[in-house]
């Protein structure tokens, strides 16, 4: 494998530290690009799910949600392109065996792992589709897929969908869901794993309206990540031209985020046109029409997909808001996630285990925690305890001191600025919930 770039490594390493990804199996030695999520991991991932359900479900009233088997027939995947054309090219270096995707290395210079030169075998084509069996015997009738993408089910159920939830077009069906790839030179942390979550949305429009929900659904796109605390000078659009755009698809753009290893796809945007429901509807025997009452016609919709990975999109948060900074008499590393999904909200800490502060900063945790997650620490100097929660992305310290006792307000302090303000106990969840809504990275 290539070698990572040093900031991906700092990354890596404060994943593991702190509880945000583990190696999966490491005790056996770990297994390639497949990983584990820990207690910060978790929260983050599921924070991540929450806002783009949010945003793409609860807030809407043309869009509905689905949660699709991960075994589908297997004809679904011969009517998707996927048991024929779903396939990269692939060459092993012949010295040390690493294996590599032809497209993505120059087979003219030397090994990425080795450093020979010249040893690549012939490339091969390489189905990236795990497959399984589906009964008691192993055999060809028995062998179904774990799906590469959760698309498909939606697919396959729109009209179910439409029909119970009484939609009309234009409506989409969104899923979060896992997916599963066999791929080659998976690599850069969890930018490309073999098993991943998928947050997509599909939404069906009449023909000839596509090209107009197209643009909003960019735009839209686009902005959900800037809300997410992504900062705007690292995202931008790319094009499909000729050469890249897929077989269905009419326009296709991926909103591309800065990475350390280069400009790289968040998420993608596509017209599919009515490929997928033609498709579906020739392997099925099933028309898959939409009937539209108030026109008293019938026709195939077309379809406008947004689809971005969740392990990725949490990934780049990482990334965004991973700092090493150099202060005036000491350094820091901090990570300026949007208060809105970050694994732990606030520390609370009382100032000194005496005095009865402890009981008050209990007391303080315990209202708090109902509504957020938050993290109670007695341990330590208090400068020590900031530093730690600067490092897992908390945005707020609420230490309970001396003049607590006295007039019943906390110190604030705030993980990006570092400033400080005195608020009464009774205030601080209000505070911090204005802080949340306003926070904005540029």
């Amino acid at each position: 494998m290539a070698k990572q770039h040093p900031i991906m490594d700092k990354i890596v390493s404060l994943s593991k530290r702190r509880g945000f990804i583990f190696q999966s199996s490491e005790i056996y030695g770990g297994i390639n690009s497949c990983y584990d999520y820990g207690p910060l991991g978790v929260e983050l991932k599921r924070n991540i799910k929450e806002a783009w359900w949010h945003e793409m479900v609860t807030s809407r009233e043309n869009i509905e949600g689905l949660d699709a088997a991960i075994l589908m027939h297997p004809k679904v995947w011969e009517a998707s392109g996927h048991v024929e054309g779903f396939t990269d090219p692939m060459v092993d270096c012949k010295q040390c065996k690493s294996r590599f995707r032809a497209d993505q290395i120059d087979l003219e210079k030397p090994c990425p792992t080795c450093g020979n030169r010249g040893t690549f075998t012939e490339a091969r084509q390489f189905n990236l589709m795990f497959k399984t069996h589906m009964g008691p015997v192993e055999e060809d009738a028995a062998v179904v897929f774990l799906r590469p993408e959760t698309a498909q089910g939606i697919y396959v159920n729109y009209l179910n969908v439409q029909m119970t939830a009484r939609q009309k077009v234009p409506f989409g069906i969104a899923q979060i869901g896992k997916a599963f790839r066999n791929e080659i030179t998976p690599g850069n942390f969890i930018f490309r794993t073999r098993e991943f979550e998928q947050m997509e949305m599909q939404f069906f429009v009449k023909p000839g309206t596509d090209e107009e929900w197209f643009e909003y659904w960019k735009e839209q796109r686009i902005e959900w990540h800037r809300n997410l605390g992504i900062r705007k000078s690292k995202l931008r659009f790319h094009e499909h031209g000729p050469d890249e755009l897929a077989h269905y698809a009419a326009a296709a753009f991926d909103i591309e985020y800065e990475f350390p290893f280069g400009w790289q796809e968040l998420e993608g945007v596509h017209n599919r046109t009515d490929f997928d429901l033609r498709r579906h509807a020739e392997f099925s025997g099933k028309d898959l029409l939409y009937f539209d009452q108030q026109e008293n016609t019938k026709y195939r919709p077309y379809i406008i997909e947004t689809s971005a990975g969740c392990d990725r999109t949490l990934l780049t948060c990482l990334v965004d808001a991973f700092e090493e900074q150099k202060l005036e008499n000491d350094s820091r590393t901090v990570l300026h996630f949007s208060p809105k999904i970050a694994p732990i909200k606030a520390g609370i800490f009382p100032l000194v285990k005496r005095d009865g502060m402890p009981e008050v900063a209990r007391k303080l945790h315990d209202e708090l925690k109902m509504k957020y997650r938050v993290f109670y620490d007695e341990s330590g100097a208090i400068g020590r305890r900031y530093r730690r929660m600067d490092e897992v992305g908390t945005p707020f310290g609420i230490t309970i001191d001396s003049q607590t006792l006295e007039d019943n307000s906390v110190t604030v302090r705030e993980r990006d600025s570092m400033e400080q303000t005195r608020v009464s106990l009774d205030k601080v969840a209000a505070f911090m919930e204005e802080k949340m809504q306003n926070f904005r990275r540029e």
